[in-house]
């Protein structure tokens, strides 16, 4: 079976009508008449998409909707509205709805919606075949997280990919932009055309527009051939510009005449080319910050942010850590032929209770000199602790009053307390190979105040028995 449907509708020919335009997709069907009744079906049943109806008796649409991305946040919801109620259907969306489908509909229009929807969900679970084999290290299924935070970057890409909308990816350094702006290129229609990457970091101002735009001889010292520029190389395909908040004011306006006219000149050149690209772009910098301080222009920023993504940093996506971690091992030990193959219960809680300032770059960087330090087939602690820098950094402003002094004063001394508290309970569970109960014996503690002080700080154990070596 591709999947299970669940579709619920008051009108018994509207269920019977969806379910003979499905019926041919073999996909298992359900069905229910009324709100309450589907939500009965949800919690007892495994669902992966519900048709549904706005308007019902007992339980409206919304409110089922609102109930479901509750408890069932992983089923993709698409709803059918009369074309009176769109505005409802675009509050649905608000909820958590994949789509809406406004009565009445064409046989097509339902097909296309759920197939969609069964496409995104094999994306997120790393199923779905593509055709162009010599990029498949970039494609949707590479992109590891299974995480809510990456569950939900996973719906916004398969929202946006099959479009031709502008989108910045927004992120910290080493949250990898770049692999969601692939992600973007190929699950979309331009997917065999070009994708061309501009860092737009490690070129000078001149350099730059000459990578972008391209130049004619004799333009500039150092041009002895005229040079097709990234633009004409991505026509038809995807430019992506990383770290955007870089480029100069001129750039950035020579960017913004390409955006609203579609047309560009060489550096020197006096003729117009034109091309067609999907531009996507990404910074880790305050854009809104920048435009207030005169450093970024307001008009090229509204034209770049119509569709943001925001890449959560990998402190804030823990429970990805451990896949994560399992596949750099496994890429490492392949390219360097050695035989780590697993990590330690010990191990693997100091990876979990890093904050990662570097983010999944980090992560990669630390495994890498792991596996050059380990011997054997365990990745443990002590191939680790040299690595990590496991006290967190305080970064404070330095104060102008005496107001600003007290303020800062408080906030140290919280936040030095915090930083003992933490290492007070990840050195009394790494003493006894991560055992709560014996970690909270040894200090003196209830085990329910220690757990508490765990929970504070996001302190995980995954795994661990307390036999089992560092």
């Amino acid at each position: 079976m591709k999947g299970r449907l669940l579709i619920v509708d008051d009108e018994e020919i509207v269920l019977r009508s969806c379910q003979r335009i499905l019926r041919g997709d073999d996909y298992e069907i359900d069905t229910a008449q009324d709100g309450l009744a589907a939500i009965g079906m949800v919690n007892e049943n495994e669902y992966d998409v519900l048709i549904l109806d706005i308007k019902m008796p007992r339980m409206d649409g919304i409110e089922v909707l609102r109930r479901v991305k509750e408890s069932r946040p992983d089923i993709d919801v698409i709803m059918i509205t009369g074309l009176h109620d769109i505005g409802t259907a675009v509050q649905a969306m608000k909820l958590g709805a994949l789509d809406y489908l406004p009565k009445p509909f064409e046989p097509e229009q339902l097909q296309d919606l759920v197939s969609r929807a069964f496409d995104r969900r094999a994306m997120r679970a790393g199923t779905l075949d593509f055709d162009a084999e010599e990029n498949s290290s970039y494609h949707f299924e590479n992109i590891i997280g299974s995480s809510l935070p990456m569950q939900n970057v996973f719906r916004m890409i398969a929202r946006c990919a099959p479009t031709n909308s502008t989108v910045m990816i927004r992120g910290e350094s080493g949250t990898g932009k770049e692999l969601i702006a692939r992600a973007i290129h190929y699950n979309s229609l331009r997917k065999d055309r070009p994708f061309v990457a501009v860092d737009c970091t490690s070129l000078s101002e001149n350099l730059l527009e000459s990578e972008l735009f391209g130049h004619v001889k004799g333009s500039f010292t150092g041009a002895v051939s005229n040079k097709k520029g990234l633009f004409e190389t991505a026509d038809g395909g995807t430019l992506f510009l990383d770290e955007i908040g870089n480029i100069s004011m001129s750039t950035q306006a020579k960017l913004l005449r390409f955006i609203e006219e579609r047309e560009f000149k060489a550096v020197g050149d006096t003729r117009t080319l034109s091309v067609d690209i999907r531009l996507v772009t990404a910074t880790n910098k305050d854009l809104e910050g920048m435009v207030a301080d005169g450093e970024f222009r307001e008009d090229l920023y509204y034209r770049i942010n119509i569709f943001p993504i925001e890449i959560p940093p990998l402190r804030e996506r823990r429970d990805d850590i451990p896949a994560l971690a399992a596949h750099f091992l496994n890429r490492f030990t392949e390219d360097m032929n050695h035989k780590a193959t697993e990590f330690s219960p010990g191990a693997m809680n100091l990876l979990m209770n890093h904050d990662w300032p570097g983010n999944v770059r980090e992560l990669e960087n630390v495994i890498q000199r792991a596996v050059i330090l380990a011997s054997g087939d365990v990745i443990r602690q002590g191939h680790l602790v040299n690595i990590i820098d496991m006290l967190p950094h305080v970064d404070l402003d330095i104060p102008r009053t005496s107001e600003e002094l007290k303020e800062i004063k408080k906030v140290a001394r919280r936040k030095s307390v915090e930083n003992v508290e933490k290492h007070f309970v990840l050195g009394a569970l790494k003493r006894n190979r991560w055992n709560v109960t014996r970690a909270a014996e040894e200090t003196g503690m209830q085990r329910p105040n220690f757990q508490a002080l765990m929970k504070k700080y996001d302190i995980r154990i995954r795994g661990i028995e307390p036999d089992e070596n560092d």
